[in-house]
């Protein structure tokens, strides 16, 4: 059997049979087998938009070899008599749980937050009363705060490639579409996520693990540099070894983590707003025309050096989202972004932020302690303008002149909308870069100065990193691991899951 390579250039709209004629006509061959390597779409060129395809084809008729394939995770069933208490059941809690179950551990994850439906559920009451719930909202429960996302699965780090491919075999076994395997940038959608995280969930039952919902581990017993306990307001939780995955919003657990003498660092984070414009404008914006055949919706990243203090950036961007209150206490007031698998709707929205580190914002060499209190008074303010979830705003244009908005646009965000001038909400030094950021942004993309921030964004990374050696070990201990974006190491749903893999390898890797 021979095996090739082919590069295609291919209309948006193109059909299957359509990339089979150009199969056929580029190798020569009508017997043949196909798979779709990558696929990404070049809009360089606003009137020559197309998509560049690199297929791999296998048959009779075609010369060269099968090539290699990559290595990838091989996970040992050890059938050892082992214990792992996991907290967190977001990609790197879950994953960690599930490679370790596969390989014959005891494995428990506990989970502060609602299983996924109720979570929908709470979730949807909320945006309809304004009645917060601590176990069914955006940032905890069943899948962590991916699960409400527009669920992007791409990632920068590196030496990842076994555990992304296991990653997505599982994802696309648990009902994702087969293309997160080649989109250059993939992406599932939250109505794909609620099922896909049930999926998984059965799929780990199914072999013998367990998870329990709505338990929070409110400490740790600790001896001689070894985690003996979880400890839950009903019950402790002993174990041979401990991983904690609480994602970046769960204050509390970091607090309870270094008062039991886990060593944690600041690190730099960003902050700053989201901004929402009409799909629309910006599909226009970015192809010249409203809607591309066999596209679902045009996106942007955008990126400037601001005023050279602080790198202003687009983060996470929602085509045919919403924005969403993304609440992590019921004294908290800030936004996120979602979009469903179809990105239909009718706004897009992104965050748009400062690097920043929390040195400059306490003005002195800030403990992790203090770190996380700035940001959650901070968080809290935006609370305490509206006096609820309401979002406070100004259009990008206000922004830029430090003009008092009037008119309340029209806005995706459930629970309405308060004038407001953000520029004096967030940190001058934060403040004054992103004037620059965004001026720079509405000359990169036509039109941007008409969209509306929303709101704080605060959650594009946590401002505090555990300290841990290589095998993801905290420092000092012997069984206790942080794994995910709770660590300060991944972000994003595939590097969290990558990171929770690994750990869950070196476990296993100890004990064999």
């Amino acid at each position: 059997m021979g095996f090739r390579i082919i590069e295609l250039k291919l209309p948006t709209g193109y059909s299957e049979n359509e990339l089979k004629e150009r199969i056929a006509k580029e190798c020569r061959s009508r017997k043949f087998t196909w798979q779709i390597e990558t696929k990404s779409l070049d809009a360089r060129k606003k009137g020559s938009i197309h998509w560049l395809l690199r297929v791999g084809v296998s048959s009779q008729e075609i010369k060269g070899e099968e090539p290699e394939p990559g290595l990838s995770l091989e996970i040992p069933y050890l059938r050892k008599n082992k214990r792992v208490v996991i907290t967190g059941s977001g990609p790197a809690g879950f994953f960690a749980a599930y490679v370790l179950q596969k390989a014959g551990f005891d494995t428990l994850i506990l989970e502060r937050g609602a299983e996924v439906d109720k979570r929908a559920k709470g979730i949807a009451d909320f945006e309809h009363t304004g009645e917060f719930s601590p176990v069914a909202n955006y940032s905890f429960g069943e899948g962590g705060a991916g699960t409400f996302s527009d669920g992007k699965l791409t990632s920068r780090s590196k030496h990842i490639s076994p555990e992304r491919d296991f990653f997505l075999s599982e994802y696309i076994r648990a009902g994702a579409p087969e293309e997160i395997r080649y989109m250059t940038h993939p992406h599932v959608g939250s109505d794909n996520l609620k099922r896909i995280v049930k999926n998984l969930r059965k799929a780990y039952t199914e072999m013998g693990g367990e998870i329990r919902f709505e338990k929070t581990v409110l400490g740790i017993t600790v001896k001689d540099g070894k985690m003996m306990e979880a400890v839950t307001e009903e019950e402790p939780f002993p174990a041979d070894y401990f991983i904690f995955a609480p994602g970046h919003s769960s204050y509390e657990t970091y607090r309870m983590l270094i008062a039991a003498g886990v060593q944690f660092r600041t690190k730099g984070f960003a902050l700053g707003c989201r901004a929402e414009h009409l799909q629309s404008d910006i599909n226009r914006a970015q192809w010249g025309v409203e809607g591309l055949p066999g596209v679902k919706a045009a996106e942007y990243r955008l990126a400037s050096d601001g005023d050279g203090k602080h790198p202003v950036y687009s983060f996470c961007m929602c085509p045919g989202g919403i924005v969403v209150p993304a609440a992590t206490y019921r004294h908290i007031n800030i936004v996120n972004g979602m979009s469903f698998y179809g990105r239909g709707g009718e706004f897009s929205n992104a965050a748009c932020v400062a690097g920043i580190h929390p040195d400059e914002l306490t003005g002195r060499k800030a403990t992790p302690l203090e770190a996380l209190e700035w940001l959650e008074n901070l968080e809290a303010t935006f609370f305490d303008y509206s006096g609820s979830y309401r979002a406070p705003f100004c259009s990008i244009s206000d922004f830029l002149h430090e003009s008092e908005p009037h008119k309340v646009p029209e806005t995706s965000y459930p629970l309405g909308l308060v004038p407001a001038p953000l520029w004096n909400m967030i940190p001058k030094g934060v403040a004054d870069s992103l004037k620059s950021g965004l001026a720079d942004f509405c000359r990169k993309i036509k039109g941007y100065e008409k969209g509306t921030l929303l709101g704080l964004e605060s959650k594009t990374s946590s401002p505090v990193q555990v300290i841990r050696e290589k095998n993801g070990l905290c420092t000092g201990f012997d069984n206790l691991f942080l794994a995910g974006e709770g660590s300060g190491y991944a972000g994003g749903i595939v590097s969290s899951a990558a990171d929770g893999i690994k750990i869950a390898m070196n476990i296993i890797g100890s004990c064999g």
